[in-house]
């Protein structure tokens, strides 16, 4: 069977339209977006480190604009049948540009298309015991406690700080036997490492369906039982540990529901906070939970407590 190619559309864009541009090229039919510093490799490249917004813009989230480079490319991928010139051309017309910005189109096959996409991904180590290993790796630690996982269209691969920070937390806590509930579950890595872990039970619940489905497929790919669902479908009741790796905004939303489903004297974890709302955070669960001190990595926090 011959390779099916893909297009890439490959635009240079300002830091004012980037973010912008690239929420109308997905709007077009492009089937992803990325944007990356036009002047990486270069001596002039520099760092800025932040996670897209899963489920809308900055002013949805609650959170600031990501910083953006001063240069950017921004990468399109569409099918091979798309046409992304006039995709192109209907987007920058919707951001408001008086005229098309530097761009390219290249061809790719299927194969290409696949490695580059899984080279954005290595094993990390998360502790001493604890490694997440993408598919397509061989685990570097076999004797390891290795979570094997396909991040396929859902938020969740292990890389972010907010991620690791509960992956830790969850290390460094689980004793054998838990039951664990994993709101905002993503790629389902937070419940499936639970288990592997040794907790008694994880259960998921997510918004988006294409993230039940991942997190079930990575459970399955781990020989791990859990269970996902949305949130009209989730079981009630009360669980061990809570843990929600999700936004702020959300976060503020769901403490009555979050506190509800911890029994007395279970754990709450949250993460996805950044240092200057953590303050907001734990006042707002405060009325149910006595907090530890906090865990912070670049800019991060990750908040646990125990219900009174």
């Amino acid at each position: 069977m011959p390779n099916v190619n893909w297009l890439t559309l490959i635009v240079e864009a300002d830091a004012v339209y980037a973010e912008t541009l690239s929420d109308a090229l997905l709007e077009r039919g492009a089937l992803s977006v990325d944007v990356q510093d036009a002047q990486a490799g270069t001596a002039d490249e520099r760092p800025v480190f932040g996670e897209p917004i899963p489920g809308g813009g900055a002013q949805e989230s609650g959170l600031p604009p990501p910083e953006l480079w001063a240069r950017n490319i921004v990468t399109a991928l569409f099918p091979g049948d798309a046409d992304p010139e006039t995709a192109l051309g209907q987007a920058v017309q919707a951001v408001g540009l008086e005229r098309t910005p530097p761009h390219r189109i290249e061809s790719l096959a299927d194969d290409d298309w696949v490695r580059r996409t899984q080279s954005q991904f290595e094993p990390i180590r998360i502790s001493d015991r604890l490694w997440i290993v993408p598919t397509w790796h061989t685990p570097s630690d076999p004797t390891a406690v290795n979570i094997v996982l396909d991040p396929g269209l859902a938020f969740g691969t292990g890389s972010h700080p907010t991620t690791q920070l509960c992956l830790r937390w969850l290390d460094a806590n689980i004793t054998g036997g838990e039951s664990i509930l994993d709101y905002g579950c993503g790629s389902g890595i937070l419940a499936i490492a639970a288990m592997k872990l040794g907790a008694g039970s994880a259960t998921g619940v997510d918004l988006d369906p294409q993230a039940v489905q991942a997190s079930r497929d990575n459970a399955a790919a781990n020989d791990v039982v859990a269970h996902f669902f949305l949130p009209d479908d989730a079981p009630g009741g009360e669980a061990d540990v809570v843990v929600a790796n999700i936004l702020t905004n959300p976060l503020r939303l769901l403490a009555p529901l979050l506190a509800s489903h911890a029994r007395r004297g279970g754990r709450i974890v949250l993460s996805g906070i950044l240092e200057a709302q953590a303050d907001d955070i734990r006042e707002i669960y405060g009325e149910w939970f006595d907090f530890d001190p906090p865990n912070v990595e670049d800019g991060w926090v990750c908040l646990s407590g125990v219900k009174r």
